[in-house]
Order: structure tokens, then C-alpha cells, then sequence
């Protein structure tokens, strides 16, 4: 299942990043989203969602959200 997939509030682990871009693998690592990992969707807007990771609040868009498998 992927991020897009997930339930607004809950919380899910990592489980793969599926990305051809070793420059945005290197920036999602840098966030701190990597398999193993808990991840939490905090909203969704038009082609976004904001997402929880660590202590961070993050805007990613619908086709990155769709790159991390949970």
C-alpha cells in the first residue's frame, strides 16, 4: 500500500521507497523517511498531503507520496 492509500491520523511504518532518483532517495533520507521508519498523514489539499515523520511536519506531493510504500 502506499502513503496515498493511508488513513488520515494513523500511523504506518515505512516499508520501501520506490524512487529511480538517487537525488531525491538522498533528500527523503535526509527528512528521515526510510524503510523502517513510522510515518503519519496529517492532511491531504489539492495534489498534497502533509506528512509526520520524527519531529518534522512535511508537504509532499501525490506523486511522491505514491513512491512511499507503507
Amino acid at each position: 500500500m502506499c502513503l496515498n492509500d493511508a488513513n488520515l491520523g494513523e500511523e504506518y511504518i515505512i516499508r520501501d521507497i520506490n524512487t529511480e532518483d538517487e537525488e531525491l532517495d538522498a533528500f527523503l533520507f535526509s527528512l528521515g523517511c526510510y524503510s523502517g521508519e513510522p510515518i503519519t498523514v496529517v492532511s491531504r489539499r489539492r495534489g498534497t498531503c502533509v506528512v509526520s515523520i520524527k519531529d518534522g511536519r512535511y508537504t509532499i506531493d501525490n506523486n511522491l507520496a505514491a513512491a512511499i510504500l507503507i
